[in-house]
C-alpha cells in the first residue's frame, strides 16, 4: 500500500481549558443569547476559557498530555468577568477580565513549559495570551452596548484536558482529565 494512502493513527483534537461551574456557564450563555443577533451563541455546556490549544494528537499520546499537565504547579485564581469584547477579524463576541490575575498568566506559562518539554506544539503559543470566553461566533456586527449586565466572579480551582469534535451543530466537548490547582 502506498505511504500516502496508509491508515493514519486515530487522532484527538484537544485543548486545555478552565471550565466554569454550570451556574456561571448558564449566566454567560444567557448573555450570549441576548447579544447574538444573527450570530451563533455559545451553548452553556461549551462555555470555557482556553489555556492552550494543541490540535490533533494521536490518541496513543493522550497519556503523555495528561502526564505533562499533571506536573503543572499553579495557585488557584479568582477571575472577575467584567467586560465584553469583539474581534472583527474572526467575528467573535467574548467575555473577559479587565485585569486578569497574575496567577492565570503563571498557570498558562507553566502549562506551556510542560507541554513543550514533553514534545507537544501549542497553536498560537507565541501570541500574547488574552484570556477570554467565546460567547458568540459568526457575529456580523458587535452589539451597540459591550457592557456586561453584572460582574461575574469565578474561583478557578482546576483546569481540564478537553477533546473537541466538530459538527454542523457546533462543537461537542468531552472532558478527558481534570487537574487541580493548589497554592
Amino acid at each position: 500500500m502506498p505511504a500516502d494512502t496508509a491508515a493514519r493513527p486515530a487522532a484527538a483534537r484537544v485543548f486545555f481549558a478552565l471550565w466554569p461551574a454550570p451556574e456561571l456557564a448558564a449566566r454567560l450563555a444567557a448573555v450570549a443569547r441576548e447579544r447574538a443577533g444573527r450570530g451563533r451563541p455559545t451553548r452553556a455546556e461549551t462555555v470555557h476559557l482556553t489555556l492552550a490549544f494543541i490540535g490533533d494528537v494521536p490518541e496513543s499520546r493522550l497519556p503523555e498530555l495528561v502526564e505533562a499537565a499533571g506536573r503543572v504547579r499553579a495557585a488557584p485564581c479568582a477571575l472577575q468577568i467584567d467586560r465584553l469584547g469583539h474581534w472583527r477579524h474572526n467575528r467573535l463576541l467574548w467575555a473577559g477580565c479587565s485585569a486578569p490575575p497574575p496567577a492565570l498568566a503563571e498557570l498558562v506559562a507553566g502549562l506551556l513549559r510542560e507541554l513543550r518539554a514533553a514534545g507537544f506544539a501549542v497553536a498560537d503559543a507565541e501570541r500574547a495570551f488574552v484570556p477570554h470566553l467565546t460567547l458568540v461566533r459568526k457575529l456580523a456586527l458587535p452589539p451597540p452596548d459591550l457592557g456586561l449586565p453584572e460582574t461575574l466572579f469565578w474561583e478557578c480551582r482546576g483546569f481540564v484536558l478537553v477533546r473537541s469534535r466538530l459538527s454542523a451543530a457546533g462543537p461537542d466537548y468531552q472532558r478527558l482529565a481534570r487537574f487541580p490547582l493548589s497554592a
